[in-house]
């Protein structure tokens, strides 16, 4: 069972046909739209300010979404992928967007419709971006937005549908170490 918690009075809201890993946190305000995947190991803690997430969104494996005290919230728009391991912190996502694994987008950043934020990438705090690709530390355009790059993070969002559904529709837990009578092996 996933960890989900009401904190100071606010109960996250979780869309409809969406798929949450056991291990995943989402804790106080946050707001996750319809069919969304929320993997193993993510953290999304709206305990000091707002978290937004749209339709169609991934947060996968390891990736942390939290914001600064009255200072910033994580606004990310409709079918995005959010990598394995990366950090949106206090930033604000546009549609069909892919922040590529272990990425940290600061706060206050803005990353617009149609980009990709390569794996690694830092994009620094108050960044406003143009749509296009980003690579480095800090983050540096390194190629100019197009119908591909648009299609490219579309397709991304739309593969994890396909796992959501996976699991939503065939997922069955095999052994989950409760068994007294047969504890797992030392």
């Amino acid at each position: 069972m996933a960890i989900i918690r009401k904190l100071n009075g606010i109960e996250p809201k979780i869309g409809k046909n969406c798929f949450i890993a056991e291990n995943a946190a989402i804790i106080g305000d946050v707001v996750i739209g319809d069919d969304c995947s929320i993997w193993y190991g993510s953290v999304l803690r709206g305990d000091v300010n707002p978290i937004r997430v749209g339709n169609r969104v991934n947060i996968q494996d390891g990736a942390v979404l939290h914001t600064l005290h009255k200072r910033s919230v994580v606004e990310i728009g409709d079918d995005v992928s959010v990598g394995h391991n990366a950090i949106v912190h206090g930033a604000k996502v546009g549609n069909s967007v892919l922040v590529g694994m272990g990425s940290i987008l600061m706060d206050n950043a803005v990353i617009p419709d149609n980009t990709i934020i390569a794996a690694g990438a830092v994009v620094l705090s108050n960044s406003t971006l143009e749509p296009g690709v980003y690579a480095g530390v800090p983050a540096k355009k390194v190629k100019e937005g197009s119908a591909q790059i648009a299609e490219s993070a579309l397709k991304n969002a739309q593969g994890y549908m396909m796992y959501k559904d996976w699991y939503l529709n065939s997922y069955e837990v095999v052994n989950d170490n409760s068994n007294e009578e047969n504890p797992p092996k030392k």
